[in-house]
Order: structure tokens, then C-alpha cells, then sequence
């Protein structure tokens, strides 16, 4: 039995982000991710305007005039939500933390996969595979999923994404519309990335905290990294370590642009600070073109 007061916090979230996915995306989702492809439908008579290659030149010889065939899009997609609930995702300095956000964006595309009557599920995973939810429609399960974003405790706080995405090529059989939300604070998941791309539609969804950025000058802190549980005591004022911070940030943001760049995949970064509908709008809106 969840607390009183965290079921509430659920509800609210549940409401707002149900909300935001029909009045703020309508149409865009359904847009920038096609079916499979076309399915007959039926015959009907040809009206001006329709095109000529469609016209079903049998039907139209018995029955004396011209008739043509109606397709419908093969619509029903499955969309995988890959969720980091590693340590790092406790963070936050500013309006939430990290995991909020990344609740927040999987509620909203989990409610636009089932407003197109798209599957959707989704794997919680840490440095193993947590949990694995497998795809469904419906708005109750979509509930099912939001509450175990907000309430799962991981066994494990560091980060595997190799894992994950070798579990996900293993268990989404057929191609799947994949988002996978995370800090990407991790190496050496470039080949399993490429495969992951190659079989589904896969797009990177980054999230940050302006703290992470830059090493604040607040004199001598203890540090403690949520992963490993490791502490140390520096200077944050020291101009070499804050050098050093800053040249370790760029040095990882450089790694993971040319690997995304290199696989071909979509990316978007995302702040604990920043806004969430209008990254995923320019997102839908640009493979809405290359669509």
C-alpha cells in the first residue's frame, strides 16, 4: 500500500502529464512515427481527384467504370521506454531532480503511444535490468508504469548501458519506437548502440542538472558520488579542480555526440531547470520532415 501522500503526488503527475501528451502534442507523435506500412482496405468508386495509380483496373472493367483501392496505415507500433534509475538520477538543484524529469518524460510518451492505440512498455535498469514491463495499450497500464518510475528502489545505483540495450535487442522481437532516458553517464556501449539503432527507431533523450556542469566555489566539500558511494574531501575553490571538472564534462558530452552522431540516432538534452515540451516538439517536428 503506497503512502497517502506519495499516491496523490502520483495522481497529480498521472493528471498533468495525460494532459500535456493531448493538448500539447496532438497529432505530432502520430506524425513523426509512421506505421509499418499500408494495408487494403477497400474498393470504391474513383472520385475526381483521386490519384489514377490507385485505381483497380479489374474491378473497374466488371463493373463498367472506374473504382479504386483504399489503403489505411498499418498504424499499431510498440514503443520502449529504457529508463536509468541509477544513483545519479537522485540529483537535483533546481525545480526536481532527475528522476522526476525522467518520470515526467516517459508519462507524456507513454500516453502518446496510447493515444494512436501504440503498445507501450518499458525496462527500469540500473547496472542490470531492474524490471521489465512488457508492452500493452491502455490508459491502466500506462498507470502501472508511471507508478513503478516513482516508486521503484533499484537494487544496484550504478550504470550499465550496454546491458540494457543488449537485454532490449533480446526481448523487442520486432521493431519497436525506442526512447531510451538517461544521464549516459557511461562508456563502452557504442557497439550495442549501433545494433540497437540498426533494429528499432532509437532516439537518446539526455537528462542534466546545471550543477553537474560546473564545480560551484563553496570552499571544502565532501563529495559523495551516488554510484559507487565513494566519498572524498576537496577544494572546490581550487582553480585546477575546477579546471580539471570542466575539461572532464567536455571530454565525456564530446564522447557521447559522435557516438549518437555515429550510430544515426536522434538526441535530445534535457534540464532539471529547463523546458520539456519544446525539446520534444522540435524532436517530433524534425522527423516530421524527414518523414
Amino acid at each position: 500500500m503506497l503512502p497517502e501522500a506519495l499516491l496523490k503526488k502520483i495522481q497529480k503527475f498521472h493528471f498533468t502529464t495525460r494532459r500535456m501528451a493531448s493538448d500539447m502534442f496532438a497529432g505530432q507523435y502520430e506524425s513523426a512515427f509512421r506505421g509499418r506500412g499500408m494495408e487494403f482496405a477497400e474498393v470504391r468508386e474513383y472520385q475526381v481527384g483521386d490519384d489514377i495509380r490507385t485505381i483497380d483496373w479489374n474491378v473497374s472493367a466488371r463493373f463498367g467504370h472506374p473504382y479504386v483501392k483504399v489503403f489505411h496505415e498499418e498504424r499499431e507500433l510498440t514503443v520502449m521506454l529504457v529508463l536509468d534509475l541509477s544513483g545519479s538520477h537522485r540529483f537535483g538543484t533546481r525545480k526536481k531532480f532527475k528522476r522526476e524529469l525522467l518520470a515526467e518524460v516517459a508519462g507524456m510518451l507513454a500516453f502518446l503511444a496510447i493515444r494512436t492505440n501504440d503498445k507501450v512498455g518499458a525496462i527500469l535498469f540500473s547496472s542490470k535490468v531492474e524490471k521489465y514491463i512488457p508492452p500493452k495499450k491502455g490508459a491502466s497500464h500506462v498507470w502501472r508504469l508511471i507508478k513503478e518510475v516513482f516508486t521503484y528502489q533499484p537494487e544496484d545505483l550504478s550504470t550499465d548501458l550496454d546491458g540494457v540495450l543488449t537485454f532490449l535487442n533480446r526481448v523487442a522481437k520486432r521493431h519497436a519506437i525506442v526512447f531510451l532516458i538517461s544521464d549516459c553517464m557511461d562508456t563502452g556501449f557504442e557497439k550495442s548502440l549501433r545494433l540497437t539503432s540498426k533494429k528499432h527507431d532509437l532516439t537518446v533523450i539526455r537528462i542534466s542538472d546545471p550543477a553537474e556542469e560546473t564545480l560551484p566555489n563553496v570552499g571544502f566539500v565532501t563529495l559523495r558520488d551516488p554510484e559507487t558511494g565513494k566519498t572524498a574531501l576537496v577544494n572546490s575553490g581550487s582553480r585546477k579542480l575546477q579546471k580539471r571538472w570542466r575539461a572532464y564534462r567536455d571530454e565525456q558530452q564530446a564522447y557521447l555526440n559522435e557516438t549518437f552522431k555515429k550510430a544515426g540516432i536522434d538526441q535530445v538534452e534535457l534540464t532539471t531547470d529547463g523546458p520539456v515540451v519544446e525539446p520534444l516538439t522540435r524532436l517530433f517536428e524534425s522527423r516530421k520532415r524527414r518523414v
